[in-house]
């Protein structure tokens, strides 16, 4: 399903902004859009905040490989914005991207960094595709990668899905030497939401209240109707 960014943004808002939160996380106001969007997937959008953090990391993938064929399809989720300061802001030579999807920001850091990029699933012919680009199939939450192994590490639009939270927070910083860049979309948590999200950030403490940020010399800002955080480290 293709559908620009800025419409999902606009969704969002009508949904999240302007629907009252009793019908907003009732089950048969939110039945007849889920089902025009999801068809036969409905069920398992509909069920899957409820399960997922019970699931198997192989259950949790399977969702995701199940409703592949209804998730939004687009080069990147990242806004416009967002691109530009993190193209402006990266630090060393060497940079991971986390939760890379079809590689859009690898592709472009890659003309001037070595980049790796890491995905639960790493598409063959992605990797073909650009040989100068290291792809390695992993999860946020057990990087295969040493202490500090890159000076750049950058995760967009991923910390919203994850099981463990915590845990994906503390491996980002593990392997970071230099900077750790953070996107999350700014949005409400409800029951029934358009996506697989299992953690919301509609305001910039609900981010830093997860992040820990009592020692951590950081940026957080509202970038376009996402959360862009950086964070720089004294190694």
């Amino acid at each position: 399903m293709k559908v620009p960014r800025n419409l999902t943004l606009l969704v969002h808002f009508v949904f999240d902004q302007l629907i009252p939160p009793l019908l907003r996380d009732s089950r048969w106001f939110m039945w007849l859009p889920f089902k025009m969007l999801f068809g036969d997937k409905t069920e398992c959008f509909f069920s899957f905040k409820e399960k997922a953090l019970l699931m198997s990391e192989e259950e949790f993938r399977n969702i995701y490989l199940k409703t592949a064929s209804v998730h939004i399809q687009r080069e990147t989720d990242l806004n416009q914005a967002c691109i530009e300061v993190i193209e402006a802001r990266i630090l060393g030579n060497s940079v991971l991207d986390i939760s890379c999807g079809r590689g859009f920001l690898s592709k472009r850091l890659a003309q001037s960094y070595r980049v790796t990029a890491a995905d639960i699933v790493i598409d063959e012919q992605l990797r073909l595709d650009n040989p100068k680009i290291n792809f390695q199939e992993a999860s946020v939450e057990h990087l295969p990668f040493p202490n500090q192994a890159f000076d750049t590490v950058i995760c967009t639009h991923t910390l919203e899905h994850v099981q463990n939270l915590r845990l994906a927070i503390k491996e980002l910083r593990r392997v970071a030497a230099k900077q750790l860049i953070i996107v999350v979309p700014k949005q409400r948590p409800y029951k029934y939401t358009f996506d697989l999200h299992l953690h919301f950030f509609p305001y910039e403490h609900s981010l830093l209240k997860q992040l820990d940020i009592s020692d951590q010399n950081f940026t957080c800002q509202n970038m376009g109707g996402d959360w862009m955080y950086v964070e720089n480290f004294d190694n």
